[in-house]
């Protein structure tokens, strides 16, 4: 694995507890470009300080400690240490969700930046969907561990396939506090996926639901162009996204 890991990277979704508190930033940062045999010594700190000024931090501050950060701060010298290795996919946890909006917004335009830059692939996973649709070119809904349905975003966005995409999309809040708009209520709990449901996972709470949803697994298949869906009758619904 250690070869692989030099293309493949992670960042936390926790700033704070995915840096360890007894190493400086300089080493916490420097770490991996010790392990791989990168760089050291002061090879290993000038590249510290270009990765440290890459995110929009002062190199001046290397020898200090993860809790002598903000939030935002402490995110991003995780994102310099991801960065460290020159990676070609980098896998995002919730990058964001533990930042207040402001910062937020800082970091996603940030990671946008860095990703036109560097060329760099995200996979960026994330509840809010506002964030999705601001970072994502293509999504992914997953459900009990599965993907349901894939699509390029807006076409997602707008003509969702999938009952579960249908109620997720109806939760985003309208920009207008004026404009009230129905939202999908399901019914019932996420099962465990140790023990999921015969057929079709989702079926106990879809408002779709027919018998052979409970017999028989729907296969991911592309419903049209590049746009993939989990569901026995998605062809004949007609769901509702946004705007609609």
């Amino acid at each position: 694995m250690k070869p692989l890991r030099r293309e493949l990277r992670m960042i936390f979704q926790d700033p704070f507890s995915s840096l360890n508190p007894r190493l400086t930033v300089k080493d916490i940062i420097g770490e991996p470009l010790e392990i791989h045999g990168v760089a050291r010594g002061k090879a290993a700190e000038d590249r510290v300080a270009e990765l440290m000024k890459a995110v929009g931090l002062d190199p001046n501050y290397m020898r200090r400690y993860p809790h002598e950060f903000s939030g935002g701060q402490r995110q991003r010298i995780g994102l310099a240490r991801t960065l460290s290795l020159n990676p070609r996919l980098i896998i995002a946890d919730e990058p964001v969700s533990a930042l207040d909006v402001s910062v937020q917004a800082q970091v996603l335009n940030l990671l946008q930046e860095l990703q036109d830059r560097l060329g760099l692939t995200l996979i960026f996973i994330a509840h809010d969907l506002s964030v999705v649709e601001h970072v994502s070119d293509r999504i992914a809904v997953m459900y009990v561990g599965k993907i349901v349905e894939l699509a390029e975003t807006n076409e997602l966005l707008h003509h969702p396939l999938h009952p579960y995409a249908e109620a997720l999309l109806s939760a985003i809040p309208p920009a207008d506090p004026d404009i009230h708009l129905e939202r999908i209520s399901l019914q019932g709990e996420v099962p465990s996926p140790a023990n999921p449901p015969p057929g079709c996972v989702f079926h106990p709470r879809c408002n779709y639901a027919k018998d052979m949803c409970k017999l028989e697994v729907p296969q991911l298949v592309e419903i049209s162009a590049d746009h993939f869906v989990s569901c026995h009758y998605a062809a004949e619904l007609d769901l509702k996204g946004i705007g609609k």
